[in-house]
């Protein structure tokens, strides 16, 4: 099981990027997938999270009206798209999958590498 997150680069503030998520090994289309981020000396920050029907989403209050997050099923893939962004919202982005959980403070099984997303001042 490989969950990938890839998208990420650098961008000025109040810019946009949409990173996606991918699975191999893994029905993703069933799981309810989260986004995390972290910078160095920080603790990783879940920032929002779609579950598997796509209907429902939750944002964290540092996100909250800037990012969105969607998936398309039949491509088996999650996206967060991140509009006006900050320089704090540099950090690697990483997105994660599970399939009990329905909240972003949930446990999630499933982790993918990170991509790094830089929002230049």
């Amino acid at each position: 099981v490989q969950l990938q997150a890839s998208g990420g680069g650098l961008v000025e503030a109040g810019g946009s990027l949409r990173l996606s998520c991918t699975a191999s090994g893994l029905p993703l289309d069933y799981y309810t997938v989260a986004w995390f981020r972290q910078t160095p000396g920080k603790e990783r920050e879940a920032i929002g999270c779609i579950r598997s029907t796509g209907v429902y989403t939750s944002y964290s209050d540092s996100v909250q009206g800037r990012f969105t997050i969607s998936r398309d099923n039949a491509k088996k893939t999650a996206y967060l798209q991140m509009d006006s962004l900050r320089p704090e919202d540099t950090a690697v982005y990483y997105c994660a999958a599970d399939l009990y959980a329905s909240t972003y403070g949930d446990w999630y099984n499933y982790w993918g590498k990170g991509t790094l997303v830089t929002v230049s001042s």
